[in-house]
């Protein structure tokens, strides 16, 4: 059970505070100053929750009196730049009063769940895995790059700040971008997600900012864009790089005037959204070639964060695996076969070029094709597979991955059980400089679209300067 202390001079309000958190099972002490709350032992408290304007000292001394306990801000001066200076001073998080009852006792929730999870992941002192945070949201991990991103994402997320998520193809940068999203004030409103690469460059701007009827043929009516949708939650934008630049121009307008103008008009609207982008590519390389807006670039930059890819995070391989395996199984109401010792040996060495998402696409492979209760190394069919280096923007497949029951290939022999997947990146590496999607589609007998999901899964994206 919580321990929370409520700073509040106004009695009215501090009595309606306390019976609102009692009813929700938390321990609550008062105090009408801070002076008065100062005569308490901080250290023992969860969570303080202060008034701004106190007499004789404001609600922000709360926060150097008791560095190790969080606090949350009340103030009935809503205006941003109170909030701000109140979160740079290191609140956890503020509330604007009048306060909604459902919306005091989430922000309680949500700022204890944080600190809970931050203790157990600053509980790694040693190096040992013993005491890590296993888990931050959907993202599952270990390892120390996870720990330290768990940190990172913990300590941004309540401030309004724009993100730049960077990763390979399948870490997991949307998990991310959801856990911001969950751990912020904005956890309650809508978080939009867009794969900017998989929109047509003919619809990219109306998708994002709307359009007004008749402002082109085929609008027959005004539709709302995905940024107006995100307005008082977040706006998460994927593969930001592949933005075309007419429309860069328009997401700055959004990122330095907060407000949208849809396809067709010339009015503006107001739009309150926090923004997180995410790129497997090197933006910095792309400013430099002139493919992506230098001022747009620094805006997206404020806080970078970095999603490892799954080949260097050791037994956190095994660890999403079995979490995977567990999750199917459940969806399809079976019960959780173990992986056998060579299962767990292939899944811990193999490279995994798609990541996340390729452990995920084995893993459900697997379960619908095992028989009995444990998984053979057999039925993982990733032996065949040749692993991706990303070289200087470019895949290029290396050595197949043997293991002591698969003889090792010699020069000049044809890998006989190579998979759809191994004819399907060679096919491309050859013929991407030569052929347009649309051709390389049509050889391969599979939609644009397919081929694009295809290439993010392998980690062989689209090369700027091939065909269109």
């Amino acid at each position: 059970m919580a321990n929370i202390l409520v700073v509040e001079d106004e009695t009215i309000i501090r009595n309606a505070l306390r019976r609102l958190l009692e009813r929700h099972d938390f321990l609550v002490t008062e105090a009408g100053s801070v002076d008065e709350a100062c005569k308490n032992d901080l250290t023992e408290f969860d969570l303080i929750i202060s008034d701004l304007r106190l007499p004789g000292a404001e609600g922000t001394e709360m926060i150097t009196r008791a560095p190790e306990t969080p606090v949350l801000i009340m103030t009935s001066y809503a205006s941003m730049r109170s909030a701000v200076d109140a979160m740079k001073l290191g609140a956890q998080d503020y509330i604007a009063k009048p306060f909604d009852h459902d919306e005091m006792v989430q922000t309680v929730k949500r700022i204890l769940q944080q600190t809970q999870t931050q203790q157990t992941i600053n509980q790694d002192t040693t190096g040992s895995t013993k005491g890590r945070a296993t888990q931050l949201g959907q993202m599952v991990g270990q390892c120390a790059p996870m720990q330290q991103l768990y940190k990172q994402i913990l300590k941004i997320a309540p401030t309004p700040v724009t993100v730049l998520i960077h990763g390979e193809s399948g870490t997991g940068k949307e998990l991310a971008a959801k856990a911001i999203h969950d751990h912020s004030s904005r956890a309650k409103a809508p978080m939009i997600s867009v794969n900017c690469a998989a929109i047509p460059e003919s619809l990219i701007e109306s998708e994002l900012f709307g359009h007004e009827r008749g402002a082109f043929t085929g609008a027959v009516s005004a539709r709302q864009g995905l940024v107006e949708a995100a307005d008082g939650g977040t706006l998460f934008l994927d593969e930001i790089g592949e933005l075309p630049m007419e429309a860069q121009a328009r997401l700055l307008r959004v990122i330095q005037e907060r407000e949208v103008r849809r396809v067709g008009t010339v009015h503006s609207r107001k739009v309150d959204i926090r923004l997180i982008a995410a790129t497997h590519r090197n933006l910095q390389e792309l400013v430099e070639t002139g493919q992506f807006r230098e001022d747009l670039y620094y805006r997206l930059q404020v806080i970078e964060l970095k999603i490892p890819p799954l080949r260097v995070r050791g037994d956190d391989v095994l660890m999403i695996a079995e979490v995977l395996l567990d999750n199917y199984a459940k969806r399809m109401e079976v019960d959780t076969p173990n992986l056998s010792a060579q299962a767990r040996q292939l899944i811990s060495e193999y490279h995994w070029p798609g990541n996340v998402r390729e452990l995920e696409n084995a893993m459900q492979r697997a379960l619908i094709l095992s028989e009995g209760p444990e998984i053979d190394a057999a039925v993982l069919n990733i032996k065949a597979r040749r692993p991706l280096v990303v070289q200087a923007g470019r895949a290029e497949p290396v050595a197949p991955v043997t293991n002591a029951n698969s003889p090792a290939p010699t020069d000049g022999t044809v890998f006989e059980d190579a998979s759809l997947e191994d004819y399907f990146v060679q096919f491309v590496l050859e013929h991407e400089e030569q052929m347009s999607e649309t051709e390389l589609a049509q050889k391969l007998g599979i939609s644009r679209k397919n081929l694009w999901e295809r290439r993010q899964r392998l980690g062989i994206p689209r090369r700027k300067g091939g065909k269109g």
